[in-house]
């Protein structure tokens, strides 16, 4: 740390308080946990002194003061050092940048990765500090609502900060955002509170602890892969030492019996089914699985996507089913996306439909190894098992009753199947720098007369659904491989703007 003069340290950097340099990134990161913990300790405490005397205490804390961390850079023209090489983790143009962060217990590894980039590339120090930017008090704890009517928080002489919707957006990475005059640029494609607000969310669409989330995420939208993941997850807890435990809805732990477990007999808590569950199979370095059942249809797809993103994962997969569109298609056959048509509609505000979501050449390398892996298929028998073309996403669940009128747009785009999430997961991952791949499975071919009637529907699922998560399973454990090369192995250049915010 250098001493220099609170207003030079300042400038740039909008209104913030008490600036420190840092060359070293894990004392960063330190400094951050002390200003998060110390700010979220005194919103909790008045909370629950308040909530258990119902009483308000003789002196009026400020808390005005409990704000988020400020993390910030400036970056001369002497230090730009422009890599062409380098997808993130570095500043692409000399200037002042800036962001708020929360959620250090969750995101340590993360930071700390991400600043000593930017110190090593750049030979600058960053600057931590505390931001004007308040901690709602519902992203430091729920309140009971027997006890404390939320109602009663705006009547309290005592200011809680509460969730401000008309500051949260994602116009940062929408490449929307205007730079205000003596603000910073964005450090990153998030704000604090929007960061909170997506992990408030996904604990309530999906069941479990934001901490238990996993950097690799498998999305389905049918039950029966639920079913053959847990089966899977048990029987790797048995039989390696790969993964420690398997959480479900609920935070239902189950050890692996293998190792030594803070709770080796498990814990089991009663939840109503979420609408979104997920399941972790976790690892130390939390390079495990999380595998959720988004369900039908785009919105869902768009939902927890959103919520995904700010978790910054290595990847997101979609496995699913969709209709075949060409009559040398069989029912089991796969189909790897390259392309999308997007008539999902959920995303043109964020995304207009004319920009193009290309494919993600590690992804799609990594799927393709692992078909052939899995189905022991190799060359034109690969070929015979999988095609490679367009996918449709569509809003409407009942298509079969206008393809006639769809008809048109599969011949002008190649389409070779159709399903209703493939293309708002791909879009979603190109509008939010998360690398994205599509895998489907043939489950009928409507337009050429093979329906999904009971029986049939039946009988394909259980030959199918095993080998296809086992695929979506080796696609991962091909990048967590490549993983071990660095970050920059799978987070492609492709996803990122010519001025985009350095943290990935």
């Amino acid at each position: 740390m250098q001493n220099k003069k609170a207003h030079d340290l300042a400038e740039g950097h909008g209104n913030v308080k008490d600036l420190i340099e840092f060359f070293d990134a894990d004392k960063a990161v330190k400094h951050i946990k002390e200003i998060y913990n110390k700010n979220v300790t005194l919103i909790r405490e008045t909370f629950l002194n308040i909530a258990k005397t119902k009483q308000m205490p003789q002196k009026l804390p400020n808390l005005s003061k409990a704000t988020y961390p400020y993390l910030g850079v400036k970056v001369p023209l002497k230090n730009l050092n422009i890599d062409h090489r380098v997808a993130f983790g570095a500043v692409l143009e000399a200037g002042t940048y800036g962001t708020t962060l929360t959620r250090p217990d969750l995101f340590d590894a993360y930071y700390s990765k991400q600043i000593d980039l930017l110190i090593h590339h750049h030979k600058i120090p960053v600057v931590v500090g505390k931001s004007d930017w308040p901690i709602p008090l519902p992203f430091v704890d729920e309140w009971d609502s027997e006890t404390f009517q939320s109602e009663k928080v705006w009547q309290s002489p005592i200011e809680f900060a509460l969730p401000n919707l008309s500051m949260v957006d994602d116009s940062i990475v929408n490449g929307t955002y205007k730079v205000k005059k003596g603000q910073p640029l964005p450090l990153a494609l998030f704000t604090a509170e929007r960061v909170d607000f997506s992990i408030n969310r996904l604990h309530h669409y999906c069941g479990t602890s934001t901490e238990h989330f996993q950097h690799f995420i498998l999305l389905t939208n049918y039950q029966r892969y639920v079913d053959e993941f847990l089966q899977y997850a048990h029987e790797a807890l048995k039989e390696s030492a790969d993964y420690y435990e398997l959480i479900e809805p609920g935070d239902i732990v189950t050890p692996n019996p293998r190792l030594k477990h803070a709770n080796p007999e498990g814990r089991r808590e009663a939840i109503h089914q979420p609408q979104m569950p997920a399941y972790h199979l976790k690892r130390k370095d939390n390079l495990g699985i999380t595998f959720i059942n988004i369900g039908v249809g785009p919105t869902n797809a768009k939902t927890i996507t959103d919520h995904l993103a700010v978790l910054r994962p290595h990847c997101w997969l979609m496995l699913g089913h969709c209709a075949g569109l060409r009559r040398s298609q069989r029912l089991g056959d796969y189909v790897l996306a390259h392309a999308y048509v997007r008539e999902d509609h959920v995303l043109n505000d964020d995304l207009p439909s004319w920009v193009p979501v290309p494919p993600i050449a590690e992804i799609q390398t990594a799927l393709e190894k692992a078909v052939a892996n899995v189905t022991g298929s190799l060359g034109l028998n690969l070929k015979d098992r999988m095609r490679t073309g367009t996918v449709v996403s569509t809003d409407n669940r009942n298509w079969e009753l206008r393809s006639q009128e769809m008809m048109e747009r599969f011949r002008q785009s190649r389409a070779i199947a159709l399903d209703m999430e493939s293309a708002t997961i791909a879009a979603n991952g190109f509008r939010m720098r998360i690398p994205y791949g599509t895998l489907l499975c043939v489950s009928d071919k409507p337009i050429h007369g093979e329906l999904k009637f009971r029986g049939m529907a039946h009988s394909f699922y259980k030959k199918s659904v095993s080998q296809h998560l086992r695929i979506g399973i080796e696609t991962i454990r091909i990048l967590q491989e490549e993983l071990h090369l660095g970050d920059v192995a799978i987070h492609s250049r492709k996803l990122r703007t010519f001025d985009e915010p350095p943290f990935r």
